[in-house]
């Protein structure tokens, strides 16, 4: 008993010790972004106003690792990319306290391998969320993680678009299992073992608030035993999800066995205070017009999407974005001509 007690006051001094050198990492890496803003718009303006260039910059940097031994993160590439970063946020206050929640070399990655605004403040708000390490971050930006995310709000089910939680950003339209080994032939049961083999990149790329609950997770029904592949749980949204994996293209009967699912998880499984079940089919194609078909009249919590073994190609992905985002400006504008 003593020695319980003992643990129990050990592990609250431990915790503090960690709250306090979060604590402290925050207020370094803020006062270091702030400081390389700073740098960043006077080199900016100085350039704009007496035509500094790149050997001024050189000589600049060059000073600065005169002054002190071994100070680090002054070369003039980096003098550069603060001028880039000063210059790409100034317009955007609202971004201003996020811009000091992430690491520098996060910065650098979101710089270097996004295009529009919107997608560089997806990333930003991502990991200033999430604790991602440097190398989980890039592949999240490396796998096209926005643009899957943005096609996935637009193909979402009217019952996920009017969840009792925002389900907003919570899904793909494609899931990237490019970290998978499988065999030639593979089978359902193979992709299902491989991605619970790397239940780490697996849940990475389900997203930060899954967790896993189990595999081949058995609800009984009528005296019989009916297995979901995976469940897991979302912390955001409060709810039980169930993950059904086909290595074929999507069919319309798959929702069917789906809802079945669902809805012997809300009866028998749910918590009080939970949401509703929702579920995610993860197919190796679909046709989204079928996917449209399917749901039209089907008031199911779904998620049709597919899933990809290879490095998605981002271009495509841009591509698709590029057309969703056409397509629902149409919609949108012919709703209103018809009022």
């Amino acid at each position: 008993m003593l020695a319980h007690i003992h643990q129990t006051d050990f592990s609250h001094v431990y915790q503090m010790i960690e709250e306090a050198q979060a604590r402290a990492w925050k207020e370094v890496n803020k006062s270091l972004i702030t400081l390389y803003w700073n740098i960043g718009q006077y080199v900016s303006a100085k350039i704009e106003q007496d035509g500094w260039g790149k050997s001024v910059v050189e000589q600049l940097s060059d000073y600065i690792l005169s002054q002190r031994n071994n100070i680090k993160g002054f070369s003039a590439r980096n003098i550069w990319r603060m001028k880039q970063f000063y210059e790409t946020y100034k317009e955007h206050e609202k971004l201003s306290t996020l811009l000091t929640e992430v690491e520098w070399s996060n910065h650098l990655h979101i710089l270097s391998k996004t295009k529009t605004i919107e997608e560089k403040e997806f990333y930003i708000r991502l990991v200033s969320q999430h604790r991602y390490s440097v190398r989980a971050f890039e592949r999240l930006i490396d796998t096209g993680t926005y643009e899957r995310t943005m096609i996935g709000n637009k193909n979402m089910s009217t019952v996920l678009a009017e969840f009792p939680a925002p389900t907003r950003n919570i899904f793909k339209d494609v899931y990237a299992f490019e970290f998978l080994d499988l065999p030639e032939g593979y089978k359902e049961n193979d992709l299902r073992k491989s991605l619970l083999k790397d239940l780490k990149k697996f849940l990475l790329e389900m997203g930060a608030d899954f967790s896993l609950i189990g595999e081949e997770y058995i609800v009984q029904v009528g005296g019989k035993d009916f297995r979901i592949d995976i469940l897991l749980h979302n912390r955001a949204l409060n709810a039980l999800v169930a993950v059904e994996l086909k290595i074929t293209e999507f069919q319309p009967e798959y929702l069917g066995k789906m809802q079945f699912y669902l809805e012997a998880l809300d009866r028998d499984v749910k918590k009080a205070h939970e949401n509703p079940s929702i579920g995610i089919l993860i197919c190796k194609t679909k046709d989204d017009e079928v996917v449209e078909y399917a749901l039209s009249r089907n008031m199911s919590a779904t998620m049709i999407a597919e899933y990809e073994t290879k490095l998605i190609d981002k271009e495509r992905l841009q591509r698709k974005l590029h057309e969703f985002s056409e397509t629902f400006e149409a919609e949108e504008s012919l709703k209103l001509d018809e009022k």
